[in-house]
């Protein structure tokens, strides 16, 4: 029996589920502190990429607020369509990001991606965070949350909404690990609870010395 690609359900429910998730996530109020820190790192106008950016609420549409050019992706082109209306000032690709292709020459200030790299096959993972150094100007900062515990697999009605939704999960230890293979260096990490378990937030920074 075939199985379907994860990368379809993960397209397939956030399509789905676009506005349930962002009302039982509290789109408009999450991350505010993180986003906080991050609008004081970084330069005037900077530039931004969002992996992951869903609706473009909160990150995209906090960063052209003050100022900054965002780049938002993602693989649900609900959340695109959704985040092209909401935030019209940054620009949005529907795309899978271990396959994304960027202009020579984008470097970025900044690189967040919350909560979308779980939904990235393990295996995948550090050739995706090897792609987004080569993305960042040295010295540029990466924002993102992980795994805490391994684990892979499926709630087939997440939220409640009548779709699927697949994770994949590194442990802790490995996610610096591979963050420190591709070129990071790791300024922060902190334990995110969620439910009986929960994720981890990493602060890193393109090393300077990566060619």
């Amino acid at each position: 029996m075939d199985v379907e690609d994860p990368k379809e359900v993960v397209r397939r429910g956030y399509d789905v589920l676009s506005e349930l998730y962002e009302r039982a996530f509290g789109s408009e109020t999450k991350y505010g502190t993180w986003i906080g820190e991050l609008l004081g790192r970084l330069p005037e106008a900077g530039a931004v990429l969002d992996i992951g950016c869903g609706t473009g609420v909160p990150v995209a549409r906090s960063l052209v607020a003050a100022g900054h050019r965002v780049t938002g992706v993602d693989i649900s082109e609900v959340q695109i369509r959704r985040a092209r209306e909401l935030v019209p000032g940054a620009d949005f690709i529907r795309a899978d990001a271990t396959t994304l292709e960027l202009p020579q020459g984008s470097f970025f200030d900044a690189v967040v991606c919350m909560y979308a790299l779980i939904h990235v096959p393990v295996e995948e993972q550090p050739a995706l965070l090897e792609r987004v150094a080569s993305w960042l100007r040295p010295g540029g900062w990466f924002l993102s949350t992980t795994g805490y515990r391994a684990w892979t697999g499926t709630n087939k009605n997440w939220l409640g909404g009548g779709a699927a939704m697949w994770w994949s999960h590194a442990d802790a230890v490995t996610n610096r690990a591979w963050l420190v293979q591709a070129g990071f260096d790791v300024v922060h990490e902190e334990f995110v609870p969620e439910g009986d378990s929960g994720h981890v937030l990493f602060w890193a920074r393109r090393s300077e010395a990566r060619h």
